[in-house]
Protein backbone atom coordinates (compact mmCIF):
# COMPACT_ATOMS: atom_id res chain seq x y z
CA UNK A 1 0.00 0.00 0.00
CA UNK A 2 1.35 3.40 -0.99
CA UNK A 3 0.58 6.20 1.45
CA UNK A 4 -1.33 9.05 -0.18
CA UNK A 5 -3.05 12.25 0.85
CA UNK A 6 -6.43 10.64 0.18
CA UNK A 7 -5.67 7.73 2.50
CA UNK A 8 -4.52 10.18 5.14
CA UNK A 9 -7.83 12.02 4.84
CA UNK A 10 -9.78 8.76 5.16
CA UNK A 11 -7.80 7.76 8.24
CA UNK A 12 -8.54 11.12 9.82
CA UNK A 13 -12.24 10.84 9.02
CA UNK A 14 -12.10 13.80 6.62
CA UNK A 15 -13.35 11.67 3.71
CA UNK A 16 -15.56 8.58 3.69
CA UNK A 17 -13.84 5.24 3.23
CA UNK A 18 -14.82 3.05 0.27
CA UNK A 19 -15.88 0.33 2.74
CA UNK A 20 -16.61 0.39 6.47
CA UNK A 21 -17.41 -2.58 8.66
CA UNK A 22 -19.69 -1.23 11.39
CA UNK A 23 -20.17 -2.00 15.05
CA UNK A 24 -18.46 -5.35 15.62
CA UNK A 25 -16.40 -6.53 18.56
CA UNK A 26 -12.92 -6.07 17.06
CA UNK A 27 -9.94 -7.97 18.45
CA UNK A 28 -7.21 -5.61 19.63
CA UNK A 29 -4.27 -8.01 19.62
CA UNK A 30 -1.86 -5.45 21.08
CA UNK A 31 -3.90 -4.87 24.23
CA UNK A 32 -5.55 -8.30 24.21
CA UNK A 33 -9.11 -7.04 24.42
CA UNK A 34 -12.31 -6.70 22.41
CA UNK A 35 -13.70 -3.28 21.62
CA UNK A 36 -16.72 -2.22 19.59
CA UNK A 37 -15.33 -0.37 16.58
CA UNK A 38 -15.73 0.38 12.90
CA UNK A 39 -13.07 -0.75 10.42
CA UNK A 40 -12.37 1.52 7.43
CA UNK A 41 -11.01 -0.27 4.34
CA UNK A 42 -9.57 0.94 1.04
CA UNK A 43 -7.79 -0.99 -1.73
CA UNK A 44 -7.61 -4.12 0.36
CA UNK A 45 -6.02 -2.48 3.42
CA UNK A 46 -7.26 -1.28 6.77
CA UNK A 47 -7.14 2.51 6.89
CA UNK A 48 -8.45 3.05 10.40
CA UNK A 49 -10.16 1.45 13.38
CA UNK A 50 -12.56 3.63 15.35
CA UNK A 51 -15.66 5.51 14.21
CA UNK A 52 -15.91 5.90 10.44
CA UNK A 53 -18.36 6.60 7.64
CA UNK A 54 -18.19 4.74 4.34
CA UNK A 55 -19.49 4.84 0.82
CA UNK A 56 -20.46 1.24 1.49
CA UNK A 57 -21.20 0.07 5.01
CA UNK A 58 -21.78 -3.42 6.39
CA UNK A 59 -23.43 -3.77 9.77
CA UNK A 60 -21.68 -6.40 11.88
CA UNK A 61 -23.26 -5.44 15.20
CA UNK A 62 -22.94 -8.34 17.63
CA UNK A 63 -20.29 -10.10 15.53
CA UNK A 64 -16.61 -10.61 16.37
CA UNK A 65 -13.79 -9.75 13.94
CA UNK A 66 -10.35 -11.34 14.13
CA UNK A 67 -7.32 -11.35 11.79
CA UNK A 68 -7.32 -13.95 9.02
CA UNK A 69 -5.88 -17.28 10.08
CA UNK A 70 -2.41 -18.53 9.11
CA UNK A 71 -1.43 -22.13 8.46
CA UNK A 72 2.19 -21.96 9.57
CA UNK A 73 3.29 -25.11 7.75
CA UNK A 74 1.64 -27.28 5.11
CA UNK A 75 2.21 -29.31 1.99
CA UNK A 76 -0.37 -28.47 -0.65
CA UNK A 77 0.37 -31.67 -2.55
CA UNK A 78 -1.18 -33.70 0.27
CA UNK A 79 -4.65 -32.58 -0.77
CA UNK A 80 -4.14 -34.60 -3.99
CA UNK A 81 -5.79 -31.91 -6.13
CA UNK A 82 -4.75 -28.68 -7.79
CA UNK A 83 -3.25 -26.60 -4.97
CA UNK A 84 -5.58 -23.68 -5.66
CA UNK A 85 -8.47 -25.88 -4.60
CA UNK A 86 -7.14 -26.37 -1.08
CA UNK A 87 -6.72 -22.61 -0.73
CA UNK A 88 -10.28 -22.12 -2.01
CA UNK A 89 -11.69 -24.58 0.53
CA UNK A 90 -9.56 -23.47 3.48
CA UNK A 91 -10.36 -19.80 2.81
CA UNK A 92 -14.03 -20.61 3.46
CA UNK A 93 -12.87 -21.54 6.96
CA UNK A 94 -10.92 -18.32 7.49
CA UNK A 95 -7.38 -19.44 6.57
CA UNK A 96 -6.02 -16.66 4.38
CA UNK A 97 -2.25 -17.14 4.65
CA UNK A 98 -0.28 -20.32 3.89
CA UNK A 99 3.37 -21.10 4.59
CA UNK A 100 3.92 -23.81 2.00
CA UNK A 101 6.78 -26.30 1.62
CA UNK A 102 6.53 -27.98 -1.82
CA UNK A 103 9.09 -30.64 -1.01
CA UNK A 104 6.84 -33.38 -2.36
CA UNK A 105 6.96 -31.83 -5.84
CA UNK A 106 10.64 -31.03 -5.31
CA UNK A 107 11.50 -34.65 -4.54
CA UNK A 108 9.73 -35.89 -7.65
CA UNK A 109 10.59 -33.19 -10.20
CA UNK A 110 13.09 -30.77 -8.66
CA UNK A 111 12.89 -27.11 -9.67
CA UNK A 112 10.26 -27.84 -12.33
CA UNK A 113 7.98 -29.36 -9.73
CA UNK A 114 8.49 -26.44 -7.35
CA UNK A 115 7.83 -23.91 -10.10
CA UNK A 116 4.62 -25.74 -10.98
CA UNK A 117 3.39 -25.32 -7.40
CA UNK A 118 4.37 -21.63 -7.41
CA UNK A 119 2.60 -21.01 -10.72
CA UNK A 120 -0.54 -22.84 -9.65
CA UNK A 121 -0.95 -20.77 -6.47
CA UNK A 122 -0.08 -17.38 -7.90
CA UNK A 123 -3.75 -16.41 -8.28
CA UNK A 124 -5.13 -18.47 -5.38
CA UNK A 125 -7.76 -17.06 -2.99
CA UNK A 126 -5.22 -16.50 -0.24
CA UNK A 127 -1.63 -15.39 0.33
CA UNK A 128 0.66 -18.33 -0.41
CA UNK A 129 4.28 -18.03 0.72
CA UNK A 130 6.68 -20.72 -0.48
CA UNK A 131 9.61 -22.15 1.48
CA UNK A 132 12.47 -23.66 -0.53
CA UNK A 133 12.67 -27.43 0.15
CA UNK A 134 15.87 -27.91 2.13
CA UNK A 135 16.23 -31.68 2.12
CA UNK A 136 15.73 -33.16 -1.34
CA UNK A 137 16.32 -36.05 -0.84
CA UNK A 138 15.25 -36.16 2.81
CA UNK A 139 18.55 -37.81 3.76
CA UNK A 140 21.56 -38.54 1.55
CA UNK A 141 21.44 -41.71 -0.51
CA UNK A 142 17.69 -42.08 -0.93
CA UNK A 143 16.19 -42.95 -4.31
CA UNK A 144 14.20 -39.91 -5.36
CA UNK A 145 13.65 -37.89 -8.51
CA UNK A 146 15.88 -34.85 -7.94
CA UNK A 147 18.76 -33.39 -5.99
CA UNK A 148 18.54 -29.88 -4.56
CA UNK A 149 22.07 -29.25 -3.41
CA UNK A 150 23.58 -26.07 -2.01
CA UNK A 151 24.17 -24.49 -5.43
CA UNK A 152 20.63 -25.24 -6.62
CA UNK A 153 19.03 -23.92 -3.44
CA UNK A 154 21.18 -20.79 -3.60
CA UNK A 155 19.79 -20.18 -7.08
CA UNK A 156 16.24 -20.82 -5.87
CA UNK A 157 16.77 -18.23 -3.13
CA UNK A 158 16.64 -15.54 -5.83
CA UNK A 159 13.12 -16.53 -6.88
CA UNK A 160 10.81 -13.72 -5.63
CA UNK A 161 8.19 -16.30 -4.66
CA UNK A 162 10.51 -17.88 -2.06
CA UNK A 163 10.08 -16.71 1.55
CA UNK A 164 12.65 -18.85 3.37
CA UNK A 165 14.07 -22.35 3.77
CA UNK A 166 11.67 -25.25 4.25
CA UNK A 167 11.78 -27.81 7.03
CA UNK A 168 15.35 -28.96 7.63
CA UNK A 169 14.71 -32.66 8.19
CA UNK A 170 18.26 -33.95 8.10
CA UNK A 171 19.02 -32.91 11.67
CA UNK A 172 22.24 -34.87 11.86
CA UNK A 173 23.71 -33.10 8.83
CA UNK A 174 23.03 -29.86 10.72
CA UNK A 175 24.55 -30.82 14.05
CA UNK A 176 27.34 -32.68 12.24
CA UNK A 177 28.14 -29.45 10.35
CA UNK A 178 27.97 -31.13 6.95
CA UNK A 179 29.48 -28.75 4.39
CA UNK A 180 26.59 -28.88 1.91
CA UNK A 181 24.05 -28.35 4.68
CA UNK A 182 26.02 -25.40 6.07
CA UNK A 183 26.01 -23.92 2.57
CA UNK A 184 22.23 -24.21 2.37
CA UNK A 185 21.75 -22.62 5.78
CA UNK A 186 24.13 -19.78 4.98
CA UNK A 187 22.38 -19.09 1.67
CA UNK A 188 19.17 -18.43 3.60
CA UNK A 189 20.68 -16.95 6.76
CA UNK A 190 18.68 -13.72 6.37
CA UNK A 191 15.41 -15.64 5.95
CA UNK A 192 13.32 -17.80 8.26
CA UNK A 193 14.62 -21.38 8.43
CA UNK A 194 11.95 -23.97 9.24
CA UNK A 195 12.85 -26.97 11.34
CA UNK A 196 11.86 -30.62 11.64
CA UNK A 197 12.95 -31.89 15.05
CA UNK A 198 12.38 -35.35 16.45
CA UNK A 199 14.46 -37.06 19.11
CA UNK A 200 17.26 -34.54 19.61
CA UNK A 201 18.74 -34.20 23.09
CA UNK A 202 18.76 -30.69 24.62
CA UNK A 203 22.41 -30.21 23.67
CA UNK A 204 21.85 -31.47 20.14
CA UNK A 205 18.87 -29.13 19.97
CA UNK A 206 21.14 -26.26 21.03
CA UNK A 207 23.45 -27.03 18.09
CA UNK A 208 20.48 -27.26 15.71
CA UNK A 209 19.07 -23.94 16.92
CA UNK A 210 22.52 -22.32 16.71
CA UNK A 211 22.42 -22.97 12.96
CA UNK A 212 19.63 -20.37 12.74
CA UNK A 213 16.62 -22.68 12.53
CA UNK A 214 13.57 -20.96 13.95
CA UNK A 215 10.53 -23.26 13.92
CA UNK A 216 9.38 -26.83 14.48
CA UNK A 217 6.06 -28.54 13.79
CA UNK A 218 6.93 -32.09 14.91
CA UNK A 219 6.29 -31.85 18.66
CA UNK A 220 4.12 -34.60 20.09
CA UNK A 221 4.21 -33.69 23.79
CA UNK A 222 4.10 -30.47 25.76
CA UNK A 223 7.45 -31.26 27.35
CA UNK A 224 9.07 -31.36 23.91
CA UNK A 225 7.40 -28.09 22.96
CA UNK A 226 8.39 -26.42 26.24
CA UNK A 227 12.06 -27.35 25.78
CA UNK A 228 12.08 -26.10 22.20
CA UNK A 229 10.50 -22.80 23.20
CA UNK A 230 13.12 -22.50 25.93
CA UNK A 231 15.80 -22.91 23.30
CA UNK A 232 14.37 -20.08 21.20
CA UNK A 233 12.16 -21.88 18.69
CA UNK A 234 8.61 -21.23 17.59
CA UNK A 235 6.45 -24.36 17.89
CA UNK A 236 3.67 -24.89 15.37
CA UNK A 237 1.03 -27.16 16.91
CA UNK A 238 -0.02 -29.67 14.27
CA UNK A 239 -3.48 -31.09 13.74
CA UNK A 240 -3.89 -32.70 10.33
CA UNK A 241 -5.45 -35.77 8.78
CA UNK A 242 -2.90 -38.22 10.18
CA UNK A 243 -0.94 -36.43 12.94
CA UNK A 244 -2.98 -35.25 15.92
CA UNK A 245 -0.74 -33.39 18.37
CA UNK A 246 -2.93 -30.51 19.50
CA UNK A 247 -4.65 -31.98 22.52
CA UNK A 248 -1.46 -33.13 24.24
CA UNK A 249 0.38 -29.84 23.71
CA UNK A 250 -2.50 -27.47 24.44
CA UNK A 251 -3.49 -29.40 27.56
CA UNK A 252 0.08 -28.99 28.79
CA UNK A 253 0.04 -25.27 28.04
CA UNK A 254 -3.26 -24.82 29.90
CA UNK A 255 -2.19 -26.87 32.91
CA UNK A 256 1.12 -25.02 33.16
CA UNK A 257 -0.47 -21.63 32.45
CA UNK A 258 2.34 -21.17 29.96
CA UNK A 259 2.73 -18.10 27.75
CA UNK A 260 1.86 -18.82 24.12
CA UNK A 261 3.66 -16.13 22.15
CA UNK A 262 6.05 -18.73 20.68
CA UNK A 263 3.24 -20.99 19.45
CA UNK A 264 1.06 -21.18 16.36
CA UNK A 265 -1.02 -23.70 14.44
CA UNK A 266 -0.43 -25.78 11.34
CA UNK A 267 -2.03 -28.68 9.50
CA UNK A 268 1.05 -30.09 7.70
CA UNK A 269 -1.05 -32.57 5.71
CA UNK A 270 -4.85 -32.34 5.59
CA UNK A 271 -7.20 -33.70 2.98
CA UNK A 272 -9.96 -31.53 1.58
CA UNK A 273 -12.72 -33.88 2.74
CA UNK A 274 -11.45 -33.38 6.31
CA UNK A 275 -11.33 -29.60 5.82
CA UNK A 276 -14.93 -29.58 4.58
CA UNK A 277 -16.09 -31.77 7.46
CA UNK A 278 -14.39 -30.10 10.42
CA UNK A 279 -12.60 -26.94 9.27
CA UNK A 280 -8.98 -25.98 8.73
CA UNK A 281 -7.05 -23.76 11.19
CA UNK A 282 -10.52 -22.88 12.48
CA UNK A 283 -10.69 -26.45 13.81
CA UNK A 284 -7.39 -26.04 15.66
CA UNK A 285 -8.67 -22.83 17.23
CA UNK A 286 -11.99 -24.32 18.27
CA UNK A 287 -10.39 -27.38 19.80
CA UNK A 288 -7.78 -25.32 21.66
CA UNK A 289 -10.48 -23.10 23.17
CA UNK A 290 -12.50 -26.17 24.16
CA UNK A 291 -9.41 -27.44 25.98
CA UNK A 292 -9.30 -24.27 28.07
CA UNK A 293 -7.01 -21.92 26.14
CA UNK A 294 -7.94 -18.24 26.36
CA UNK A 295 -9.80 -17.27 23.13
CA UNK A 296 -7.85 -14.05 22.53
CA UNK A 297 -4.52 -15.82 22.93
CA UNK A 298 -5.75 -18.61 20.67
CA UNK A 299 -6.63 -16.17 17.87
CA UNK A 300 -3.18 -14.61 18.23
CA UNK A 301 -1.62 -18.05 17.89
CA UNK A 302 -3.62 -18.44 14.68
CA UNK A 303 -2.47 -15.13 13.21
CA UNK A 304 -0.26 -12.69 15.11
CA UNK A 305 2.58 -14.92 16.29
CA UNK A 306 3.26 -16.77 13.02
CA UNK A 307 3.08 -13.44 11.14
CA UNK A 308 5.74 -12.05 13.46
CA UNK A 309 7.90 -15.14 13.07
CA UNK A 310 7.89 -14.99 9.27
CA UNK A 311 8.29 -11.23 9.09
CA UNK A 312 4.90 -10.74 7.43
CA UNK A 313 4.45 -7.18 8.59
CA UNK A 314 1.06 -6.48 7.02
CA UNK A 315 -0.99 -9.36 8.49
CA UNK A 316 -1.82 -10.71 11.93
CA UNK A 317 -3.34 -7.54 13.37
CA UNK A 318 -6.39 -5.32 12.84
CA UNK A 319 -4.79 -1.91 12.58
CA UNK A 320 -4.02 0.80 9.98
CA UNK A 321 -1.66 -0.40 7.25
CA UNK A 322 -2.53 -4.08 7.70
CA UNK A 323 -4.23 -6.10 4.98
CA UNK A 324 -7.97 -6.39 5.27
CA UNK A 325 -7.80 -10.17 5.69
CA UNK A 326 -10.48 -10.69 8.30
CA UNK A 327 -12.72 -13.37 9.76
CA UNK A 328 -16.14 -12.36 11.05
CA UNK A 329 -17.44 -14.71 13.75
CA UNK A 330 -20.86 -15.19 15.28
CA UNK A 331 -19.36 -15.47 18.76
CA UNK A 332 -16.08 -15.34 20.61
CA UNK A 333 -15.45 -19.00 21.38
CA UNK A 334 -17.15 -21.41 18.97
CA UNK A 335 -15.37 -20.21 15.81
CA UNK A 336 -18.68 -20.11 13.99
CA UNK A 337 -17.81 -18.17 10.84
CA UNK A 338 -20.25 -15.60 9.46
CA UNK A 339 -18.09 -13.98 6.76
CA UNK A 340 -14.52 -14.07 5.49
CA UNK A 341 -12.89 -11.01 3.93
CA UNK A 342 -9.79 -11.37 1.76
CA UNK A 343 -8.02 -8.26 0.45
CA UNK A 344 -11.01 -6.18 1.52
CA UNK A 345 -13.58 -8.28 -0.39
CA UNK A 346 -16.11 -10.68 1.11
CA UNK A 347 -15.45 -14.10 -0.36
CA UNK A 348 -18.22 -16.41 -1.51
CA UNK A 349 -18.06 -19.16 1.08
CA UNK A 350 -20.70 -21.31 -0.59
CA UNK A 351 -19.90 -21.05 -4.29
CA UNK A 352 -18.27 -23.90 -6.18
CA UNK A 353 -14.61 -23.75 -7.13
CA UNK A 354 -14.23 -22.60 -10.72
CA UNK A 355 -10.95 -22.43 -12.55
CA UNK A 356 -9.75 -22.97 -16.06
CA UNK A 357 -7.44 -25.95 -16.32
CA UNK A 358 -3.92 -24.83 -17.13
CA UNK A 359 -1.84 -27.13 -19.32
CA UNK A 360 0.42 -29.36 -17.23
CA UNK A 361 4.06 -29.56 -18.38
CA UNK A 362 4.48 -32.85 -20.23
CA UNK A 363 7.46 -33.93 -18.12
CA UNK A 364 5.30 -33.84 -14.97
CA UNK A 365 2.74 -36.32 -16.31
CA UNK A 366 2.80 -40.13 -15.97
CA UNK A 367 6.17 -40.35 -14.26
CA UNK A 368 6.04 -43.92 -12.87
CA UNK A 369 8.99 -45.87 -14.26
CA UNK A 370 9.53 -49.17 -12.41
CA UNK A 371 10.65 -51.30 -15.35
CA UNK A 372 9.90 -55.02 -15.46
CA UNK A 373 9.05 -55.66 -11.82
CA UNK A 374 8.82 -59.36 -10.97
CA UNK A 375 6.82 -61.17 -8.29
CA UNK A 376 10.01 -62.81 -7.01
CA UNK A 377 11.14 -59.36 -5.84
CA UNK A 378 8.47 -59.49 -3.14
CA UNK A 379 10.09 -62.47 -1.43
CA UNK A 380 11.48 -61.90 2.07
CA UNK A 381 13.77 -64.42 3.76
CA UNK A 382 13.29 -64.74 7.52
CA UNK A 383 15.18 -66.76 10.08
CA UNK A 384 13.50 -66.96 13.46
CA UNK A 385 12.57 -63.58 14.92
CA UNK A 386 12.44 -60.63 12.55
CA UNK A 387 12.17 -56.80 12.78
CA UNK A 388 8.56 -55.57 12.51
CA UNK A 389 7.33 -52.07 11.66
CA UNK A 390 4.48 -51.22 14.05
CA UNK A 391 1.98 -48.44 13.35
CA UNK A 392 1.36 -46.14 16.35
CA UNK A 393 -2.34 -45.14 16.44
CA UNK A 394 -2.96 -41.43 15.94
CA UNK A 395 0.67 -40.67 15.08
CA UNK A 396 3.05 -40.87 12.15
CA UNK A 397 5.89 -42.25 14.26
CA UNK A 398 6.37 -46.01 14.19
CA UNK A 399 7.68 -48.55 16.71
CA UNK A 400 10.09 -51.42 16.18
CA UNK A 401 9.57 -54.88 17.62
CA UNK A 402 11.40 -58.16 17.08
CA UNK A 403 8.91 -60.99 16.67
CA UNK A 404 8.40 -64.46 15.28
CA UNK A 405 6.59 -63.94 11.99
CA UNK A 406 4.78 -66.55 9.90
CA UNK A 407 7.03 -68.30 7.38
CA UNK A 408 7.33 -71.29 5.11
CA UNK A 409 10.68 -72.75 4.10
CA UNK A 410 12.43 -69.69 5.47
CA UNK A 411 10.29 -67.21 3.53
CA UNK A 412 7.85 -64.76 5.15
CA UNK A 413 4.20 -65.62 4.49
CA UNK A 414 2.06 -62.55 5.27
CA UNK A 415 -1.37 -62.66 6.85
CA UNK A 416 -3.90 -60.15 8.16
CA UNK A 417 -1.84 -59.50 11.33
CA UNK A 418 1.62 -59.45 9.78
CA UNK A 419 1.24 -57.69 6.43
CA UNK A 420 3.98 -57.46 3.82
CA UNK A 421 5.22 -54.04 2.75
CA UNK A 422 7.49 -53.07 -0.12
CA UNK A 423 8.97 -49.82 -1.42
CA UNK A 424 9.87 -49.81 -5.14
CA UNK A 425 12.15 -47.28 -6.86
CA UNK A 426 9.96 -45.46 -9.41
CA UNK A 427 12.21 -43.02 -11.31
CA UNK A 428 14.96 -44.92 -13.12
CA UNK A 429 13.59 -48.48 -13.45
CA UNK A 430 16.50 -49.69 -11.33
CA UNK A 431 14.53 -52.69 -10.09
CA UNK A 432 15.50 -51.79 -6.54
CA UNK A 433 12.96 -52.50 -3.80
CA UNK A 434 12.93 -53.22 -0.09
CA UNK A 435 10.57 -55.66 1.62
CA UNK A 436 9.50 -55.72 5.26
CA UNK A 437 6.92 -56.82 7.82
CA UNK A 438 4.19 -54.40 8.92
CA UNK A 439 1.93 -54.78 11.94
CA UNK A 440 -1.12 -52.67 12.79
CA UNK A 441 -2.33 -52.09 9.24
CA UNK A 442 -4.40 -55.30 9.30
CA UNK A 443 -5.38 -55.56 5.65
CA UNK A 444 -7.03 -58.89 4.78
CA UNK A 445 -7.45 -60.52 1.35
CA UNK A 446 -5.90 -57.71 -0.63
CA UNK A 447 -3.38 -54.95 -1.13
CA UNK A 448 -3.10 -51.17 -1.24
CA UNK A 449 -0.54 -49.29 -3.32
CA UNK A 450 0.37 -45.62 -3.60
CA UNK A 451 2.96 -43.44 -5.31
CA UNK A 452 2.43 -40.80 -2.61
CA UNK A 453 5.08 -42.01 -0.17
CA UNK A 454 6.92 -39.35 1.80
CA UNK A 455 9.33 -37.92 0.95
CA UNK A 456 10.96 -39.61 -2.02
CA UNK A 457 7.57 -40.76 -3.37
CA UNK A 458 8.61 -44.15 -4.54
CA UNK A 459 5.92 -46.77 -4.94
CA UNK A 460 4.83 -48.25 -1.61
CA UNK A 461 2.59 -51.33 -1.41
CA UNK A 462 1.14 -53.28 1.52
CA UNK A 463 -0.84 -56.51 1.43
CA UNK A 464 -1.42 -59.94 2.86
CA UNK A 465 -0.54 -61.80 -0.35
CA UNK A 466 1.86 -61.35 -3.26
CA UNK A 467 -0.68 -61.84 -6.06
CA UNK A 468 -2.81 -58.87 -5.02
CA UNK A 469 0.29 -56.78 -4.42
CA UNK A 470 1.47 -57.46 -7.99
CA UNK A 471 -1.92 -56.48 -9.43
CA UNK A 472 -1.79 -53.22 -7.46
CA UNK A 473 1.74 -52.50 -8.66
CA UNK A 474 0.81 -53.01 -12.32
CA UNK A 475 -2.30 -50.84 -11.97
CA UNK A 476 -0.33 -47.98 -10.39
CA UNK A 477 2.04 -48.12 -13.34
CA UNK A 478 -0.82 -47.97 -15.84
CA UNK A 479 -2.63 -44.99 -14.29
CA UNK A 480 0.54 -42.92 -13.80
CA UNK A 481 0.54 -43.05 -10.01
CA UNK A 482 -2.09 -42.57 -7.34
CA UNK A 483 -3.99 -44.89 -5.00
CA UNK A 484 -5.05 -48.45 -5.83
CA UNK A 485 -6.92 -51.07 -3.77
CA UNK A 486 -7.00 -54.71 -4.85
CA UNK A 487 -9.26 -57.29 -3.21
CA UNK A 488 -9.13 -60.99 -3.97
CA UNK A 489 -7.55 -60.49 -7.39
CA UNK A 490 -9.67 -57.52 -8.51
CA UNK A 491 -8.99 -53.77 -8.55
CA UNK A 492 -11.86 -52.47 -6.43
CA UNK A 493 -10.81 -48.82 -6.12
CA UNK A 494 -8.39 -46.40 -7.69
CA UNK A 495 -7.54 -42.71 -7.74
CA UNK A 496 -5.17 -41.68 -10.55
CA UNK A 497 -2.68 -38.96 -9.55
CA UNK A 498 -1.24 -38.36 -12.97
CA UNK A 499 0.70 -35.17 -12.13
CA UNK A 500 4.01 -36.29 -10.61
CA UNK A 501 2.20 -39.24 -9.05
CA UNK A 502 1.07 -36.73 -6.40
CA UNK A 503 -1.94 -34.73 -7.59
CA UNK A 504 -4.68 -34.66 -10.20
CA UNK A 505 -6.53 -31.92 -12.02
CA UNK A 506 -9.81 -33.65 -11.24
CA UNK A 507 -12.04 -31.46 -9.02
CA UNK A 508 -11.88 -32.10 -5.30
CA UNK A 509 -15.48 -33.31 -5.01
CA UNK A 510 -14.63 -36.12 -7.42
CA UNK A 511 -11.44 -36.89 -5.52
CA UNK A 512 -13.19 -36.66 -2.14
CA UNK A 513 -15.84 -39.14 -3.25
CA UNK A 514 -13.25 -41.59 -4.55
CA UNK A 515 -11.10 -41.32 -1.42
CA UNK A 516 -14.12 -41.69 0.87
CA UNK A 517 -15.34 -44.77 -1.04
CA UNK A 518 -11.84 -46.27 -1.04
CA UNK A 519 -11.47 -45.71 2.70
CA UNK A 520 -14.70 -47.63 3.30
CA UNK A 521 -13.40 -50.47 1.15
CA UNK A 522 -10.15 -50.46 3.13
CA UNK A 523 -12.02 -50.51 6.45
CA UNK A 524 -14.13 -53.40 5.18
CA UNK A 525 -10.88 -55.23 4.41
CA UNK A 526 -9.82 -55.06 8.06
CA UNK A 527 -8.08 -51.70 8.49
CA UNK A 528 -9.37 -50.18 11.70
CA UNK A 529 -11.28 -46.91 11.65
CA UNK A 530 -9.26 -44.02 13.01
CA UNK A 531 -6.34 -45.04 10.80
CA UNK A 532 -6.21 -43.25 7.46
CA UNK A 533 -5.18 -46.09 5.15
CA UNK A 534 -3.58 -43.77 2.59
CA UNK A 535 -1.99 -41.04 4.69
CA UNK A 536 -0.60 -43.47 7.26
CA UNK A 537 0.72 -45.67 4.46
CA UNK A 538 2.35 -42.66 2.80
CA UNK A 539 4.47 -41.93 5.90
CA UNK A 540 5.88 -45.44 6.29
CA UNK A 541 8.80 -44.61 3.97
CA UNK A 542 9.75 -41.31 5.66
CA UNK A 543 13.22 -41.94 7.07
CA UNK A 544 13.46 -38.75 9.13
CA UNK A 545 10.75 -39.86 11.56
CA UNK A 546 11.43 -42.56 14.16
CA UNK A 547 11.55 -45.44 14.68
CA UNK A 548 11.61 -47.85 11.74
CA UNK A 549 10.69 -47.43 8.05
CA UNK A 550 10.65 -49.17 4.68
CA UNK A 551 12.81 -47.85 1.82
CA UNK A 552 13.88 -49.02 -1.62
CA UNK A 553 16.94 -50.51 0.10
CA UNK A 554 15.06 -52.37 2.81
CA UNK A 555 13.89 -51.78 6.38
CA UNK A 556 15.88 -49.10 8.20
CA UNK A 557 15.94 -47.77 11.74
CA UNK A 558 15.58 -44.01 11.98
Amino acid sequence: MNYTKKLSHIAQGLEPAPLVLKGAHVLDVGNEMWSIEDIAISDGYIIGVGKYEGLEEIDYTGKYIVPGFIDAHLHLESTLVNPRELVHEASREGTLTYIVDPHEAGNVAGLKGIQYMIDETRDARGDVYVMAPSCVPAVPGEDNGALLDCDTLSELCNNPAILGLGEVMDCYSVIGADADMIGKLNAYKNRVLDGHIIGLSPKQLASYRLAGITTNHECITYEEAKEQVRQGLYVWIREGSAAHNLEAIVTGIVDAESPVDRYGFCTDDKHIEDIRREGHISYNIRKAIELGLNPIETYKMASTYPAQCYGLKDIGMIAPGYKANLVILNDESNVSIYDVIYNGVIIDRHGAYESSRRPVPEELLYTINIGDFKKSQLSLAVDGEHPVINIVPGQIVTAKTIESVPSENGVFTPNSEFNKITCIERYKASGRNGVGVLKGFDIHNGAIATSFAHDSHNLIVVGDNDDDMMIAIERIRNIGGGYVIVRSGTVVGELPLEIMGLITNEPHHTVDKKVADMKEIAYDMGIRRGLDPFINLSFLALTVIPEIRITTKGVVEC
